[in-house]
């Protein structure tokens, strides 16, 4: 079910590539939809903060959709790069920052415990964390000896990867459960980073005989 879902999704969002592109001629980029997509995170944290909780989930599923927006479109127009996997990846991460910045903070107005907000932090972080791992793990395994390594896909298993982080706090914002959503993410990005972790160890073991 939730596979048949995502490929449709997909599909989805494929057509609306194609429109876009014939729309505009070609000129809006991948990278362009990149950097909008991120810029619209940040009025997407202000409404979490202000507790706009209906609003940000929807503008955050919307906006959402652009982290596959701009892969079909690169696809589209031939512009799958290197550099545009690159910018994809950063970007997400800095959508995470702003977002669970904003979640610290409406954790402190709704409950007013600020002890509570460390756990955006911890969110946060553990996030990071999870992308982190997978990086320093394709880099360890480019380094091993006779290896021929999937870059910036072999690692990104575990439980909790940013799209199922994005649904989790979607789901918080809509029941009003934002602290809850922001807890569930930190422990399961936490196994997810370790799960990688030994995911990587395993592997570089393996590669070295």
């Amino acid at each position: 079910m939730v596979d048949r879902t995502k490929q449709f999704v997909r599909r989805m969002i494929r057509v609306l590539a194609r429109i876009l592109n014939r729309l505009t001629g070609g000129k809006v980029t991948p990278n362009g939809v990149t950097f909008f997509g991120l810029a619209m995170h940040i009025p997407i944290a202000w409404l979490i903060a202000m507790q706009q909780n209906f609003w940000a989930a929807g503008l955050l599923v919307f906006f959402g959709l652009f982290d596959t927006l701009d892969g079909e479109l690169a696809r589209i127009q031939n512009r799958v790069t290197a550099n545009g996997a690159l910018l994809d990846s950063v970007t997400d991460r800095m959508k995470e920052i702003v977002l669970y910045s904003g979640a610290g903070y409406a954790i402190i107005a709704e409950t007013g415990r600020p002890d509570l907000a460390l756990w955006a932090v911890a969110a946060c972080g553990c996030s990071l964390l999870t992308s982190y791992v997978n990086a320093a793990g394709d880099v360890a395994m480019s380094r091993a000896p006779a290896q021929k390594h999937a870059t910036n896909k072999a690692f990104r298993g575990g439980p909790l990867p940013f799209e199922i982080r994005m649904v989790i706090l979607v789901v918080g914002l809509l029941s009003n459960h934002v602290a809850l959503a922001v807890i569930v993410i930190a422990l399961g990005a936490a196994y997810t980073a370790v799960s990688r972790l030994f995911n990587v160890l395993a592997r570089l073991q393996e590669a070295n005989g």
